[in-house]
């Protein structure tokens, strides 16, 4: 310790030795440094002197070239002296460099008002003059060259707005002229105004005053109409409008994003660099910023940049065009009035058939439609792609929902009037061979539409302005073409039940209590098979297999609760007339099953036989009922058909011949048994089922076995249910005898009597 204590101490009396040594050293440093800065301080406010003096004398002397340079010089200078400014002689200096810069300034405007007077060819020297000054104003501050250029291209533009705001040329036909005469102003003084520096852009900005020029004189005519504008005038001065835009963007935008110089992009990219540091410089004056790059890579890599900068250039696409946009309503009524007149031609010339050979089954006019849309569309784009196209856009809907209309009106309709009340057809559709064509080949047609509808949707979409791409939407016209459809496939059916009514009525009028054997099919069941065979395979080969998938439901749909209702109007069923009616509704089962096949089309053939057995089997559960004795008919219903109501089971009833007071007790007994005595359906005409696939109905009813107290009624329910095996079993021998007495092409109903789960049958008939 003692000898870290030492060295310590000697460290500090060395460092206080050596502070002693230095003091008068660092005093002489610090004189020198201080000298030395008012030695250059001195030199330079010397030189500064010298260059205010020199300045002036050449502005006085109007020595541009010279004058530029030492402006440079001088601001340079200027700079080394900002932390003296509250000097008096510094002070007095810079009061004086400003009242030059403003000498300078007013020599340049005086110079450059001569120019286009004509003194430019009387004095060759005057555009070396005018030519040196603008280097005098780029040395001077930006918004002097930015003030000079606005004056010039003010009074260039003098004249113009004089030409073109008279009464001759103050006309909405005159529009072409307007730019004639830019272009020609643009050529004629194309050497003259070499003297302005490429960096200004001169001709760019004129270019930029002459479109805002235009385009608010423009409005005023519009304004100013009496009438509506003649289509042919606007359009034509709408066309010159936007070819003289982008004439403008070709020239001075380097060709980057314009449809209509894409054939000259090998000139363009020659000269890419030079309309790159245009927008650069652009850029550049905007914001008020001077950065220059230290490498040429760098360099190139900004100017590429600037392209894509938000307002790195004027976009000339639309300065002047827009202002037509509010006043094209005329052009877009002249496209509806065309668009609705060839729609209404096409439709007249339709024959509703479809060419021989042609593979697609579609109408004509569909595609004629869509094809004058197209057109329509083709010359709209052309001109623009803003609130215009989508006015048209909307026309295209109306038109569409228009021709959908037209197919809608077209499919037969059902007959009206006081003949069709009076003979019973009121509202019945009847069809011929030649209709169902027509309508297969409307279906066809309305898919084709709501297609090729949303892919026009798509394509407007893509080629609108943004802001309207998400109001562009096919789907109302979709869904009036999805109406036709449905409607269409509707009127096939009701136009088959038509043809049906013949063979309901033959059906009632066979006497089914006094046939004494049961033969082959009935008559009427023929009629439904030869009217099936004629329409289906015409049907089959038309319509897709959705189509015809949804028709055959349909159909299933309709026809089995037909023919179910249709065994209640007959006046009385004997047991061999309730077994050959057995065997016409399993041939009617049997012909139903075939449709698929008939129509070549097996596709969700397995769902539709499911829904046909579904929609047949309640007939064939009801004719099983009138089959079984007197004695068990109420125990039969019960397991037959669970779901039942008294009012239902009266009339099997008098179906059996039975007279009212024999049904009184059996009326009786039927109630007290009732399985479910809560349930009250009436028997009415049934609703439709939909078309879905369905699995097969059982036909043994289950029953719930909710936690209540056994009370007399359902102790008789316990014993009907006992016994419902003993009730099965004979309803499976009825079928069995009706097969053993001599119609081969019955089958046994058995199987459809085992284990049944709820009765689905109930949503056949309305609540």
């Amino acid at each position: 310790m003692h000898k870290i204590h030492e060295i310590k101490t000697k460290a500090e009396q060395s460092e206080t030795m050596v502070q002693e040594i230095c003091r008068d050293i660092k005093k002489l440093d610090c004189a020198k440094r201080h000298i030395t800065t008012t030695i250059t301080a001195l030199h330079r406010l010397t030189m500064l002197v010298s260059a205010v003096e020199q300045l002036q004398v050449m502005a006085s002397k109007r020595q541009y070239k010279e004058a530029a340079a030492q402006l440079e010089a001088v601001n340079q200078l200027c700079s080394h002296f900002e932390a003296y400014r509250d000097v008096p002689k510094i002070t007095e200096l810079r009061e004086k460099f400003k009242n030059i810069k403003k000498i300078l300034k007013s020599h340049v405007f005086s110079d450059f008002s001569s120019l286009g007077t004509g003194k430019e060819t009387e004095d060759p020297m005057l555009l070396q003059q005018l030519s040196d000054s603008c280097l005098v104003v780029d040395a001077l501050e930006p918004s002097v060259r930015e003030e000079l250029v606005k004056n010039f291209c003010s009074k260039e533009l003098t004249s113009y707005r004089q030409i073109f705001e008279g009464a001759e040329l103050a006309k909405l036909d005159k529009t072409e002229r307007r730019y004639a005469w830019i272009k020609r102003r643009l050529r004629s003084n194309e050497d003259t105004w070499k003297i302005f520096p490429p960096s200004w852009h001169v001709d760019y900005l004129l270019c930029i005053q002459f479109c805002k020029i235009t385009r608010a004189q423009l409005v005023d005519i519009l304004n100013n109409l009496k009438e509506k504008p003649d289509v042919a005038t606007l359009l034509l001065a709408f066309q010159r409008t936007i070819e003289f835009e982008e004439e403008l963007a070709e020239k001075f935008s380097g060709g980057t994003g314009t449809a209509r110089n894409k054939d000259s992009a090998s000139d363009n990219e020659e000269e890419g660099g030079e309309h790159n540091k245009i927008v650069s410089d652009i850029r550049k004056k905007y914001e008020k910023k001077l950065a220059a790059p230290n490498h040429e890579a760098e360099q190139d890599k900004d100017k590429q940049k600037d392209l894509s900068v938000p307002g790195a250039g004027f976009n000339f696409h639309g300065i002047i065009s827009s202002c037509f946009e509010p006043y094209m309503t005329v052009y877009i009524e002249l496209e509806e009035k065309s668009l609705v007149d060839q729609l209404e031609k096409l439709v007249q010339e339709e024959r509703w058939e479809t060419e021989e050979g042609s593979q697609t089954n579609i109408l004509s006019s569909s595609m004629q439609v869509f094809l004058v849309i197209r057109k329509s569309l083709k010359r709209c784009s052309a001109l623009t792609k803003n609130q215009t196209l989508f006015n048209l856009f909307q026309v295209f809907q109306r038109i569409l929902k228009a021709y959908a209309a037209k197919l809608y009106a077209r499919l037969p309709k059902g007959g009206t009037g006081i003949v069709a009340a009076a003979t019973g057809t009121d509202g019945q559709i009847r069809t011929s061979d030649r209709d169902e064509r027509m309508i297969c080949y409307i279906v066809n047609t309305a898919e084709y539409c709501h297609q090729t509808s949303g892919e026009l949707a798509e394509n407007v979409a893509k080629m609108i302005n943004p802001q309207f791409a998400d109001k562009v939407d096919m789907s109302e016209v979709q869904d009036e073409f999805s109406a036709v459809i449905t409607k269409a496939l509707m009127t096939l059916v009701h136009g088959l039940e038509t043809k049906f009514d013949a063979e309901m009525v033959a059906m009632t009028r066979v006497p089914w209590a006094t046939l004494e054997s049961v033969g082959d099919q009935s008559e009427y069941v023929n009629g439904i098979s030869s009217i099936l065979s004629s329409s289906i395979p015409v049907l089959g080969s038309l319509l897709s297999p959705t189509y015809f998938q949804y028709f055959l439901d349909k159909l299933a749909a309709s026809l089995g609760p037909r023919f179910y209702l249709n065994i209640y109007k007959c006046k009385h069923i004997s047991e061999t007339g309730a077994q050959q009616m057995l065997l016409d509704t399993q041939a009617v089962k049997t012909i139903l099953l075939d449709i698929p096949a008939l129509g070549k089309q097996s596709s969700g053939a397995a769902s539709y036989s499911k829904f046909v057995s579904r929609e047949m089997s309640k007939a064939e559960a009801l004719l099983k009922v009138i089959l079984s004795p007197v004695d068990s008919v109420a125990n039969t219903y019960h397991a037959l058909l669970p779901e039942g109501t008294p009012l239902e089971f009266q009339r099997i009833l008098d179906l059996k011949g039975l007279k009212k007071a024999d049904q009184q007790a059996i009326l009786e007994d039927f109630n007290k048994h009732a399985p479910a005595p809560a349930i009250k359906h009436p028997a009415v005409a049934p609703t439709v089922a939909p078309p879905v696939a369905t699995a097969s109905v059982q036909m043994a009813p289950s029953v719930a076995t909710p936690a209540i107290s056994i009370t007399p009624s359902m102790v008789a329910l316990t014993g009907a249910l006992a016994n419902r095996e003993d009730v099965l079993a004979r309803a499976a021998a009825l079928g069995r005898g009706a097969a053993t007495t001599g119609f081969k092409r019955f089958l046994a109903l058995t199987e459809a009597a085992k284990d049944r789960k709820d009765g689905p049958f109930r949503k056949l008939f309305n609540a």
